[in-house]
């Protein structure tokens, strides 16, 4: 019984917390997001950093590397063609996505604020993260803004949340 709950446990994690490689080379970098870098070989040239306010990393060898709105085989090719040449032949770059920027929360929910993403999520498991629905929620008035410049849209619970949206829940009327 215990074998069957860990392999349970196990295999949850395994799918609920990673993204499948076709989404994460389409995912845009923003600032918040935590990656590291490894250069095989090269142990000193192995960071993890998260992307400040103005969009940047600063890289050994290279300095600041305008990474917002990347993916992530873009930065991967900025480092591997800043490293190329002066400091190494053929360098073999890595970066990975450690952890996610925040999504926001607010409106008629127990416990507005931000939490960490975690893919796969959607405004369902959202709402459970910020403690329910209050009772004058509306399942129906629910909004996401996906960035500074897109408007709110109307979702379902069933819509997929994505790392830096702000979800509103407004209130029902009756």
């Amino acid at each position: 019984m215990l074998y069957d709950e860990l392999y349970f446990c196990t295999f949850y994690v395994f799918f609920s917390f990673n993204l499948p490689a076709a989404e994460v080379d389409n995912y845009r970098l923003d600032a918040g997001d935590e990656i590291k870098i490894l250069v095989y070989d090269e142990p000193d040239l192995t960071i993890e950093t998260i992307i400040n306010d103005d969009g940047n990393i600063n890289f050994p060898f290279i300095g600041l590397v305008s990474v917002t709105g990347k993916t992530v085989p873009e930065v991967q090719k900025i480092i591997h063609d800043g490293l190329s040449g002066d400091y190494l032949l053929n360098p073999s770059v890595q970066v990975d996505i450690m952890t996610y920027r925040s999504f926001y929360i607010h409106g008629e929910v127990n416990q507005p604020g931000g939490y960490p993403y975690q893919p796969g999520l959607n405004v369902d498991q959202a709402v459970a993260l910020a403690g329910g629905l209050t009772n004058r929620a509306s399942v129906s008035k629910i909004y996401v803004k996906k960035s500074q410049t897109e408007g709110e849209q109307n979702v379902k619970l069933t819509y997929a949340v994505s790392p830096g949206d702000i979800i509103t829940i407004k209130q029902s009327f009756f």
